[in-house]
């Protein structure tokens, strides 16, 4: 589907969604194959609108037991507002790479909303990358939410 930032593309599998790639480039539209992905997609265009509307899309369970411990403190950090690596990771017991890594492996961004967590000394990475236009989609994200970004 087309965002303001580029596309998402989204993967359907169970009757969940089991990724959500999120991408600084449009794609060729494909029309969804499943309800899941029609409700996926309406509610995608709605949080666009809206950053505040909360997506409730079921989701394929995935991830080991510590990364389902990272995304659900993902969960609840409130739209328009970010926390550190290092805060998650005092608060989890854990360290700010372990943090990291749980936010690499996330499948469905935006949907757990890894670009809410920042370094200490600025933005962090997004999609696993340090630079380049997906920072460019995490600064959308943020600012779209309300989050001051320089």
């Amino acid at each position: 589907m087309a965002a303001p930032f580029g596309a998402v593309l989204l993967r359907e599998d169970q009757g969940a969604l089991v990724s959500v790639e999120v991408m600084p480039f449009s794609r060729p539209l494909i029309p969804p194959g499943s309800p899941v992905l029609e409700e996926a997609v309406r509610q995608f265009e709605a949080y666009f609108e809206d950053p505040r509307w909360t997506l409730t899309l079921p989701l394929l369970g995935r991830g080991t037991r510590f990364q389902q411990l990272v995304w659900n403190a993902l969960k609840a950090i409130p739209v328009g507002e970010a926390r550190s690596y290092g805060r998650l990771s005092a608060v989890l017991g854990s360290g700010p790479r372990a943090v990291a890594g749980a936010c690499r492996a996330n499948e469905v961004p935006i949907i757990i909303p890894c670009h809410r967590v920042v370094s200490g000394q600025g933005l962090g990475g997004y999609c696993g990358r340090l630079s380049g236009p997906y920072l460019d989609i995490k600064r959308w994200l943020l600012r779209h939410e309300g989050y001051a970004v320089s």
